[in-house]
């Protein structure tokens, strides 16, 4: 028994030993010993990216934000940024990854923001798919880090493409299904392939065929769920405003991204109340936002050249990556920020475009 014990407590330690030194996550420090090596998972990787990277600038959204490539926002914006968006995300996980980065201390947020993401989520610490404690990098999130068998094989994985003799092999076997650490570049971390076929999966078809499948009455209800007003507005007190609030010496560069026109159109058709609610939370967010100084609020929704051609789209919301780089230039050319004065006018014009659409056979 005590030769099992010494054995156990033995392959224990060198896994963790194992873990330290290679710390595929770049978790305690960048990659120097090893070639660093990244994860599609945002929601895991961003904990190791905020410790492991120099920058000024985060990017934060969902997956309307999650193929910019940080090479683009630094080229296009003149910062040093870091690409934090995470597909699916709400607000309650946002907040709570900005709020880790801002212990670095960066001068700006670029914030891509909906209204869905204000919809009801589990708290932080009940959200199976966040690792919250390796974000505060406290005892349980190091240990659960360090003595993980499932990060051990990463270490493992690592260290083998790291023998040059190796890494050929190795660096073909290597894929996203049998080790998470696939990608090398952080540029390319959830970014499309050169070779990925853009014009096939962006094409006015496929938002129309989404239009379809979107506004069918047997799934018409999905179109409503997560939109109740008053959590929205609550959530958007408690992870937005508070965020905002609490790091005044950050400037946020919040948009609205260019949803297609059929989002709004599907609402419209197949549930209303849900259309309102959405108008109600913008009118309600939009004059909140700009109540602050270090915000600079951007609505691209109501931009017609962009949102009524639906060849930019694969669904009614997510747009192709030229839009991605029309957004940046957007961003720095400072084009449709909401005016102080007059907060709610993209909403009217929004509201007039929606309600003037008619659909085409």
């Amino acid at each position: 028994m005590r030769r099992f014990l010494c054995a156990t407590a033995t392959i224990i330690l060198m896994v963790a030993a194992l873990n330290f030194v290679v710390d595929p996550l770049q978790l305690f420090r960048p990659a120097r010993w090893f070639p660093a090596m990244y994860s599609v998972d945002s929601r895991m990787q961003d904990a190791g990216l905020i410790r492991s990277q120099q920058f000024d600038t985060v990017l934060m959204g969902t997956s309307l934000a999650i193929h910019f490539r940080q090479s683009d926002i630094d080229r296009a914006l003149g910062v040093r940024s870091l690409k934090l968006a995470m597909t699916g995300s709400n607000s309650r996980e946002q907040g709570f990854v900005l709020a880790a980065a801002m212990e670095r201390r960066p001068k700006r947020v670029v914030w891509q923001m909906d209204d869905w993401i204000f919809r009801d989520a589990p708290k932080i610490d009940f959200d199976v798919h966040i690792p919250a404690d390796l974000y505060r990098r406290n005892a349980k999130g190091v240990a659960g880090y360090l003595f993980s068998g499932a990060m051990a094989r990463e270490s493992l994985w690592i260290l083998a493409r790291a023998i040059p003799l190796s890494e050929p092999i190795v660096a073909r076997l290597t894929n996203g299904v049998m080790f998470k650490f696939s990608i090398s570049g952080i540029d390319d971390i959830n970014a499309l392939r050169p070779d990925f076929d853009v014009a096939g999966f962006y094409n006015a078809k496929s938002a129309a065929a989404a239009f379809r499948r979107l506004t069918d009455p047997a799934r018409s209800g999905s179109i409503a769920e997560g939109y109740i007003y008053d959590a929205m507005v609550r959530n958007f007190e408690r992870d937005a405003v508070a965020l905002i609030e609490n790091n005044p010496h950050v400037t946020f560069d919040i948009y609205f991204a260019p949803y297609s026109i059929l989002h709004f159109v599907a609402m419209r058709n197949a549930s209303p109340a849900t259309l309102t609610i959405a108008y109600d939370f913008t009118a309600y967010a939009f004059p909140r936002l700009l109540q602050f100084p270090n915000v600079r609020l951007h609505d691209f929704r109501d931009v017609k050249e962009i949102t009524h051609d639906l060849g930019n789209y694969g669904d009614v919301i997510h747009h192709s990556p030229a839009i991605d780089l029309t957004i940046l230039a957007w961003l720095a050319e400072r084009k449709y920020v909401v005016d102080r004065t007059k907060p709610l006018a993209s909403l009217d014009r929004l509201k007039a475009q929606v309600e003037a659409y008619k659909l085409e056979r």
